[in-house]
């Protein structure tokens, strides 16, 4: 019986340091490419190179996940007390020993651990972002109170952004401690995936506005346009939900033909047992065995509603183009969600390849950060109105 404690934070202070270290790789190079730059400019930057890795961050957690990973080392957050598989290393070798093909094996543990040094480093370079806005904001506002300052705006956004992103990234490091510590229990794996994308929404919104502030206006949409904007935003998050339920319950591969499932357009399905949010791994919450006709149900929701996803992406790529608005973001979202139909169907038809799954995931990943960046680069006439282009700086301030 393994008697490993689940948590053991005496290695903690050796992951932030480590955490430290490699952040320092980037803040250098930023600070070197950002000289000369204004504050704003510079937080621009900073702001986009965290959303960058973060993504990364993201694709690695894919990775992790897929290679059956997240059991690497069986503590949180270090592994068998250490800050590396090196120092576990003998205890490593007894679980891979006892169990060659289980979840604990020296790869395994090596992936588990980067993944947690990746998100060490994207916290360490979130706390930047929070400490670097919050001082750039207090000299702006001195400096408009001070003499000769009254009216000037401030293109600094408001702390509280980062200090939510912050907070948000804080939750992800919670969920990804019990996703080891409750033993891939789908529902908080799947929520530490969505958190993953909504960290990716937050930096997508920050350097969006931080765009605008630098004087490039939102572009102008009609209001049919931008609802539809919403609605595709949803529904991609609906889908990523959706996909998450499918990739944490391992129910890619019950329907491995297309179109159809399991040679019929209408499989038997167990809706009530396979959407049952709260139960461990593999088990209903009774405790007995998942049936596969609940996971045909997972899988062929998931299938169902990417059909109705992908004609929602493609009525608006119609709309964007016949608007001549959001050029950049319309040819994202199409590449994205071709990309999304060819990795989907590879996962189905290629018995769920690691490229095409990472993939996959990433595409999701990207597909909502581009639909955020669209719909924080966009207002309707109305709202053009209601907050003048020379009002920007004030509302960004404030």
């Amino acid at each position: 019986m393994d008697t490993t404690p689940l948590y053991n934070l005496s290695p903690a202070l050796h992951l932030m340091g480590m955490g430290l270290l490699l952040a320092i790789g980037p803040l250098l190079w930023l600070r070197l490419r950002s000289q000369g730059a204004s504050p704003a400019r510079r937080l621009q930057a900073l702001t986009v190179l965290t959303l960058f890795l973060t993504f990364d961050l993201v694709l690695f957690g894919a990775f992790t996940r897929l290679t059956d990973s997240g059991l690497g080392c069986p503590d949180w957050p270090g592994c068998y007390g250490k800050a590396s598989p090196v120092g576990a290393r003998e205890h490593i070798a007894a679980a891979q020993d006892a169990m060659p093909t289980g979840p604990v094996t020296h790869g395994k543990a090596w992936v588990e651990m980067i993944h947690r040094y990746l998100a060490t480093t994207v916290g360490v370079l979130i706390i930047a972002l929070a400490v670097a806005t919050w001082v750039e904001w207090r000299r702006a506002r001195r400096a408009a109170a001070g003499p000769g300052g009254a009216g000037q705006g401030s293109a600094i956004l408001h702390p509280g952004w980062p200090l939510l992103t912050l907070a948000w990234v804080c939750a992800q490091g919670a969920f990804g401690a019990l996703t080891v510590t409750m033993k891939l229990f789908p529902a908080i794996v799947t929520l530490h995936l969505l958190g993953g994308v909504g960290l990716l929404v937050l930096l997508a919104a920050q350097a969006e506005r931080y765009r605008q502030a630098a004087g490039q206006p939102a572009e102008v949409l009609g209001s049919g346009v931008r609802m539809l904007l919403w609605v595709a935003a949803i529904a991609v998050g609906v889908q990523i939900a959706l996909g998450g339920w499918v990739s944490t319950n391992y129910a890619v591969l019950v329907c491995n033909t297309f179109p159809m499932c399991q040679g019929s357009w209408w499989p038997e399905m167990d809706f009530a047992q396979g959407f049952e949010l709260w139960r461990p791994l593999g088990l209903s919450a009774d405790g007995s065995q998942l049936e596969f006709h609940a996971l045909t149900a997972i899988h062929y929701t998931h299938r169902l509603f990417a059909y109705a996803v992908f004609v929602l992406l493609g009525v608006l790529a119609w709309r964007l183009h016949r608007s001549g608005r959001l050029v950049r973001q319309r040819r994202w979202i199409v590449a994205l969600a071709v990309m999304q139909l060819v990795t989907g169907l590879s996962n189905v038809v290629l018995d769920w390849p690691l490229v095409a799954a990472v993939l996959h995931t990433g595409g999701a990943a990207a597909l909502m950060t581009v639909l955020a960046w669209a719909l924080c680069a966009s207002r309707t006439a109305a709202q053009t109105r209601a907050v003048p282009a020379t009002d920007l700086r004030r509302e960004v301030r404030a």
